[in-house]
């Protein structure tokens, strides 16, 4: 193997570390910090902690489809080529747009939780009131906060994947330390009894908690996204992704039962930063309390950075198959990377705190339906692909093969059924399903315009030939 080798333009400079802290680092935003409280309250200490390990285990399973078919076809773009092969132009660029919404969503919340968890550190920031969005008041201050951090988060990966792999390696040994320190508070400070109610709300209240998980397991596909940089054989790939979906369960799982130990849930629920606030008890000092909201800020910083990294190289493989403008599709000549994908999307996490919070949750919940969706195609194309091509090279093979595909089709359709209407996670009506709106009849544009292209392992370049390029 060949360090820094190039192949179709991009340059192979991830190892091991790099490809865990990136996965893991973007599967741990900073949910944990702000609902953890309303979780406890919603299914008890041990209820929460079971949600994530149910959560875990859909994802686990969704995630070995990913592991077997990184490891057959570790090319850029990740998903869009598994289903591009397995069933088409069309079902390929559905796929894909759905992914980009849910990676601009993630992308787009975290400019917006970065100034609101600098309230925490800095109440008295809020100046030069702006106007109100959604009920929420939008301060100068607070969206400068955002603005100018979107700037450096976009600049950092710019200049290349191995200084935004660097500043991730750091981020999530911070994040490790900090999650140490609240392992350690629980023994030092925290009670047993503040764990009571252990289960909460029945199965409503497991399920309260179990349709949060797409959306805070999701990070592992970054993986996928970024197959062409990372300097691994590719079943190694595959089991990096597997074991940084099992990081993020012990993480969320971990969280449950420490924080549980530190206050009663209704005080933990009656908290804007649950997590913080137990931390402080635990410990008995508001400093920790304010150095775990500085670990969630670093949080914040690993998931922006590592969903900037999945949503540029996603954006890039549609442009390179035609399937977006060509301007998306173009690598910087010096760094290597997909600069014009990256200053669009890194264009639009700085005009998001512009909105203020709410609007945010909105597009987020949204994208977290779009998530699903991925997953279910990428479990359907998994199926496919064992069955009409059985010998396709499979460096990873996932165990349990066509029974492993089904259950993770099936359970995360269950999934995105929790996000109907009349169902616990229902999309807020009208504004969440005005954004599913707005985001598909503008794919309609892109689906309509494109050529009807059927599956196989040469689809990308008969979608190319078929317009001209």
């Amino acid at each position: 193997m060949t360090t820094n080798l190039e192949r179709d333009g991009f340059i192979r400079t991830l190892g091991r570390w790099d490809v865990l802290a990136v996965a893991f680092g973007a599967m741990i935003g900073f949910g944990w910090i702000v609902l953890t409280g309303g979780f406890l309250e919603g299914a008890g200490t041990l209820g929460a902690a079971l949600a994530f390990v149910i959560g875990g285990v859909v994802v686990a399973l969704v995630g070995l489809t990913y592991a077997e078919l990184v490891s057959a076809m570790p090319h850029v773009g990740g998903e869009h080529n598994y289903v591009l092969r397995a069933m088409g132009s069309r079902p390929a660029f559905v796929t894909s747009w759905a992914l980009v919404l849910g990676y601009v969503s993630v992308v787009a919340f975290e400019a917006v939780a970065l100034p609101q968890t600098m309230l925490y550190l800095f109440p008295d920031m809020l100046v030069g009131r702006l106007w109100t969005v959604a009920g929420y008041d939008v301060y100068a201050s607070w969206v400068a906060v955002g603005v100018i951090a979107a700037a450096v988060m976009t600049a950092l990966n710019y200049v290349g994947v191995r200084p935004a792999a660097v500043f991730q390696s750091v981020a999530v040994l911070f994040l490790l330390a900090v999650g140490l320190a609240l392992v350690t508070g629980s023994f030092v400070g925290g009670d047993t009894q503040n764990m009571q109610p252990l289960f909460n709300g029945g199965v409503a209240g497991l399920i309260t908690v179990l349709v949060a998980t797409p959306f805070l397991f999701v990070g592992f596909d970054v993986i996928p996204q970024s197959a062409e940089e990372i300097d691994l054989n590719y079943r190694q790939i595959g089991q990096l992704l597997l074991l940084s979906v099992a990081m993020a369960v012990g993480w969320y799982v971990l969280i449950m039962l420490t924080v549980g130990s530190a206050l009663p849930a209704g005080e933990l629920a009656a908290s804007d930063l649950a997590a913080a606030d137990g931390m402080a008890a635990l410990w008995g000092s508001d400093l920790m309390g304010k150095v775990l909201v500085i670990g969630g800020i670093a949080g914040i910083l690993t998931s922006w950075n590592g969903f900037l990294i999945g949503a540029s190289r996603l954006v890039y493989a549609l442009a390179q198959s035609g399937m977006l403008p060509a301007w998306f599709g173009r690598l910087h000549p010096r760094f290597r990377t997909p600069g014009n994908a990256l200053l669009f999307i890194g264009g639009l996490s700085m005009i998001a705190p512009l909105f203020g919070r709410q609007t945010l949750v909105w597009m987020v919940d949204a994208g977290g339906l779009s998530i699903i969706v991925a997953y279910v195609m990428v479990a359907v194309s998994f199926l496919v692909l064992r069955r009409r091509e059985p010998d396709m090279s499979r460096p990873f093979r996932a165990p349990g093969g066509t029974v492993t595909g089904v259950l993770a089709a099936v359970l995360a359709t269950a999934l995105g059924v929790l996000f109907m209407p009349g169902m616990p996670a229902a999309l807020v009506w009208p504004y969440e399903w005005v954004i599913l709106a707005v985001w598909w009849a503008l794919g309609l544009v892109f689906v309509l315009r494109l050529p009807s292209v059927g599956p196989g392992a040469d689809a990308e370049s008969r979608i190319r030939a078929a317009r001209g390029r």
